[in-house]
């Protein structure tokens, strides 16, 4: 029995040996083909998901003003965070202590609490120990020089992520035409302004940086340098001109807060060149504030009312039908076409005026029945040169949704009997502020009608990759003959028109103004609302800009015709950058309306200034640009840095003043 139960044991035992035999020969079969044949799969599903190739946003390109003001820039954006087995033991304990000194000194902690923080860390075997948030460059960099840190990722556990971030230094000022490139929540590319526009340029080759995951499906850098590294985006020089741009604003959101009205733009265009030297968009919000959110300017297509008024004249005078002393009878200030009536906006009308004088005065009768008269019979002859003055198409600009204009054609299926006498007077058409401008630009520029350019180069560094000329999309609309007497009328216009009380002997202007009613269909019902503008150019005789205001819904309780809402910020604009007139008592020569503006502004004046000429005032806190006005009048030479208020001033309030002395300012 013993013999059979040995027996039986063995071979167990064999039994079981050669289990494993054929399960060690199994093994190393699987092995064999996990190495050799199935070696390369496993290894690259290995390091896919512990180590990845992570997107490094390349920095977009600066967008800079024409005077070299930066108006947009990609600033580097730093996270610090601190890997606690990285280190020795050895370098941890030695370095600890200094570098929890390191970081008090800089970010204002006790230096025991991040001595207990990043102990802590270590004994938790926290891999991914936030150090700090939102570091600039310079930050970034002193941090790394600090003990431990200073040894680098493997050694020292640093771990590094970086963003870029979009900075606006000039703040809120242009914001829509500066504009930005983004995803929506639909995940479409959204391009507005400058950015959008010309993102092929700002953007720049994204780099790539090599990562491994550690603990908690986090990730940490391989290596300090990056596989590719990113390539800058070119910058981009606008057309804007702070200085231009800055008065523009305050003068446009000044009018707009006393007249409550809904929204505004204005245009300040290079007569020659077509550089948008300044462009602002003011909507109100439900809070009473204003903001940028809307390009009014380029994008808003309306009636433009008696703007239009100019096209109609060039047209008459062009065609030889009548001249500017031809005399019309306003009929009392009302004519009836097809049962619709037209009306002055002087009950009574103007008499019997001529052409000219009509045009002066906005009459609606005289230009109507002055259009009317003459192409009726043929208004395609009348609409020809709408069309060849390029207003029934857009003006190709560069920024992105440019409103579409609207001329009726006479063989358009709406086109009825009230079609040609309401083009007439600015109605029944459609055009964006920008498209108005275009026109009276080209009467400024002796006929020759240009592009509006927001760029004027883009460079890499010192470098110029492309620049952009002016564009000229018709070189001559009209005849000079016609230019010379539409230029006088609109000279007129502000010296004994409707203009009239915006005439200052000081500097000349030229233009028109222009009082829509807008959503007119129901009466003077709700929806009813007038819309104000004021076109031309400055100086009369030799123009250097062009601008146009529009101004949607003001308070018809305080006023709502072109001239008093709308003319203001036009004259505001050309005083500034032509006479650099102070406000102070010194300005008793300008009317009541530019008195009331200029009221803003005294309050900064030190009251020492106001009477001593031959002494330095205290600027500070005054605008700049009222600053630098002040200062050149007394005969000073003043450099500026930065934008906004004076936050200090080089020479002392109450020192003597000489001749070609220099001041600087800085801008908060």
């Amino acid at each position: 029995m013993a013999i059979d139960n040995d027996k039986k044991m063995s071979y167990r035992m064999y039994l079981v040996a050669f289990a494993i035999f054929v399960m060690a020969i199994l093994i190393s079969i699987k092995l064999v083909n996990i190495q050799w044949v199935e070696g390369d799969y496993y290894r690259k599903l290995a390091k896919d998901r512990t180590v990845k190739n992570f997107t490094i946003p390349a920095n977009r390109g600066n967008v800079y003003s024409s005077d070299g003001s930066l108006l947009a820039t990609s600033i580097p954006n730093y996270t610090m965070r601190f890997d606690a087995l990285a280190p020795s033991a050895e370098n941890f304990n030695k370095n600890l202590e200094p570098l929890a000194d390191s970081l008090s000194v800089m970010f204002g902690k006790p230096s025991e609490e991040y001595y207990s923080e990043l102990k802590r860390a270590r004994a938790k075997k926290n891999r991914y120990f936030l150090v700090a948030r939102n570091l600039s460059y310079t930050q970034y960099m002193r941090l790394k020089s600090f003990p431990l840190f200073n040894l680098g990722a493997f050694k020292g556990g640093i771990i590094t992520e970086q963003k870029t971030i979009r900075e606006h230094p000039i703040g809120k000022i242009a914001e829509r035409t500066i504009g930005y490139e983004r995803i929506d929540h639909k995940g479409e590319n959204l391009e507005v302004g400058i950015e959008g526009a010309f993102a092929k340029y700002l953007n720049g080759k994204d780099g790539r940086q090599l990562m491994q995951k550690i603990a908690k499906n986090q990730w940490k850098p391989i290596s300090d340098n990056n596989e590719v590294e990113p390539i800058d985006g070119y910058d981009i020089v606008s057309t804007i001109d702070v200085y231009i741009q800055d008065i523009a604003h305050h003068a446009l959101l000044k009018q707009l807060e006393y007249y409550e009205a809904d929204h505004g733009c204005v245009v300040v265009m290079e007569t020659k060149t077509g550089y948008v030297k300044a462009i602002s968009n003011l909507g109100r919000h439900e809070n009473g504030s204003y903001y940028e959110t809307i390009n009014y300017a380029v994008g808003e297509s309306q009636e433009p009312g008696s703007t239009f008024k100019l096209a109609g004249l060039i047209s008459l005078l062009e065609d030889k039908k009548v001249d500017t002393s031809k005399v019309y009878d306003s009929h009392g200030g009302e004519i009836i076409y097809s049962n619709r009536k037209v009306r002055d906006s002087k009950k009574g009308g103007y008499g019997k005026i001529s052409l000219a004088r009509g045009f002066e005065l906005s009459s609606n009768t005289v230009i109507v029945q002055a259009v009317y008269e003459n192409y009726k019979d043929n208004p395609q002859e009348f609409v020809d040169h709408l069309n060849a003055f390029g207003l029934n198409r857009k003006l190709g600009v560069s920024l992105k949704g440019e409103g579409k204009p609207k001329i009726p054609q006479p063989q358009d299926k709406n086109w009825s009997k009230l079609s040609l006498p309401w083009m007439g007077f600015g109605y029944g058409v459609s055009m964006t502020p920008l498209q108005t401008l275009a026109l009276y630009n080209a009467v400024a520029n002796n006929g020759e009608l240009v592009r509006p350019l927001f760029v004027q180069e883009i460079k890499e560094w010192d470098r110029t990759i492309k620049k952009f000329d002016k564009e000229v999309i018709n070189p001559k609309i009209c005849s000079q003959e016609t230019i010379n007497k539409v230029k006088a009328v609109m000279e007129n216009v502000v010296k004994k028109g409707t203009g009239s009380k915006l005439y200052s002997p000081n500097f000349s202007m030229a233009g028109k103004t222009g009082t829509a009613q807008v959503n007119y269909g129901g009466g003077k019902g709700e929806g009813m609302y007038y819309s104000s503008s004021f076109a031309g150019y400055f100086p009369a005789d030799n123009p250097q800009y062009s601008c146009i205001v529009v101004i949607h819904r003001p308070s018809v309780n305080k006023g709502y015709y072109g001239a008093d809402v709308s003319g203001p910020v036009f004259k505001r604009i050309a005083q500034k950058i032509f006479t650099d007139v102070p406000s102070t008592n010194k300005v008793k020569k300008l009317d009541k309306t530019i008195k009331q503006q200029e009221q803003l502004y005294a309050s900064y004046y030190d009251k020492e200034a106001k009477v001593k000429d031959n002494v330095i005032p205290n600027i500070v806190g005054m605008s700049g640009m009222d600053a630098v006005a002040l200062l050149g009048n007394m005969g000073l030479k003043v450099q500026v840095i930065g934008v906004g208020k004076v936050k200090k001033q080089s020479l002392k309030p109450g020192e003597i003043v000489f001749k070609n002395q220099t001041i600087i300012l800085e801008l908060s």
